[in-house]
């Protein structure tokens, strides 16, 4: 195995984003009866492919995503997910699962008219990579991934239930007190029999809890800006909450619990890089080590001063170095 790449302090040059740039196509694939999913395109339109999945579920695309790549050397694709972002029905589970959003990104990958690609995901999108890749390996040029989440029971627990309460206590009660304490001993299960309720004063108060608590816990250093989004942004809130917990209560849809990391042999022929903040408390540094046991072929940096988000600057430095590795595979 290799041994994990990392150091004791921020790399000593680092690299930044590139310019914002806009989307020069978008558009919407009808991919059931029920949902239409939002896609975009920029920066290159002969470059090399990459498709970003976004986080969640239920997170949507953000504008700072095509700022990883290269423009002039990529072909940058992205969409919102089943529920999320400009997609429709927003917020909607029903049809709503893992595998369906697998068959989708290949229903894009057709409409695209693109054979291979490099996929880049973080969060719940290392989820989806992963499930995507280990379903599609003759598709992925190179696997780009960040925060890793496999969505195991005690990856579950530690966020939801008790782990990251250790370390964010001051969050933690505030995610918890519109949950009755006599509920409390299943979270996850408490919130989601509120977010799939009627009452909808209720579902909007545990929706902005929900997600405040992930956007409060997600950086080194907590930035208020950042939690401001959930607390005032209803339509934003609602998908994320409802989305994360349906997957949630539904053991991510796998075959069985821990089935990405059991399965990741599938990986062995897909050049990969892996991204982990030591100070992760969403999606603690386990899983990322976890995946690099199993999948050693894959390069591993650890940014030794980040949490979650892909915004902190470590974390922007390896990803940035990652595309640039990538795009003329």
């Amino acid at each position: 195995m290799k041994a994990a790449q990392q150091s004791a302090m921020r790399p000593a040059q680092l690299r930044q984003l590139f310019p914002a740039i806009e989307p020069h196509k978008t558009g919407a694939l009808k991919v059931s009866d029920l949902h239409t999913i939002a896609w975009e395109e920029s920066g290159n339109p002969k470059g090399q492919p990459v498709v970003i999945l976004h986080g969640g579920p239920g997170g949507g695309m953000n504008p700072s995503y095509r700022q990883y790549f290269d423009p002039s050397a990529y072909r940058i694709l992205g969409f919102d997910q089943r529920g999320a972002g400009n997609s429709t029905p927003s917020a909607e589970l029903e049809d709503n699962n893992t595998w369906a959003l697998v068959e989708d990104i290949e229903k894009l990958r057709v409409m695209w008219g693109v054979e291979k690609w490099v996929v880049f995901g973080g969060s719940w999108g290392s989820t989806l990579s992963l499930a995507y890749a280990q379903t599609h390996p003759d598709r992925v040029k190179a696997l780009v991934l960040r925060g890793i989440f496999t969505l195991r029971r005690s990856e579950l627990q530690f966020f939801y239930q008790e782990g990251t309460n250790w370390i964010f206590p001051d969050a933690y009660d505030r995610y918890v007190s519109v949950i009755p304490e006599a509920e409390r001993g299943d979270l996850i299960g408490a919130f989601y029999r509120r977010l799939t309720g009627k009452d909808e004063a209720e579902k909007l108060a545990c929706a902005a809890a929900w997600s405040c608590y992930e956007l409060a816990t997600s950086r080194l250093f907590v930035d208020p800006e950042y939690i401001r989004r959930a607390a005032e942004d209803a339509k934003f809130a609602l998908a994320f909450a409802r989305i994360e917990s349906h997957y949630f209560v539904h053991g991510g849809f796998f075959k069985y619990d821990g089935q990405l990391i059991q399965e990741a042999s599938k990986l062995k022929n897909i050049p990969g890089v892996i991204v982990q903040g030591r100070y992760d408390m969403v999606c603690p540094m386990k899983s990322a080590w976890d995946l690099h046991k199993v999948w050693p072929e894959a390069e591993f940096h650890v940014a030794a001063d980040a949490g979650h988000s892909c915004k902190e600057d470590t974390i922007v430095h390896y990803l940035v170095e990652a595309t640039e590795k990538f795009k003329n595979i």
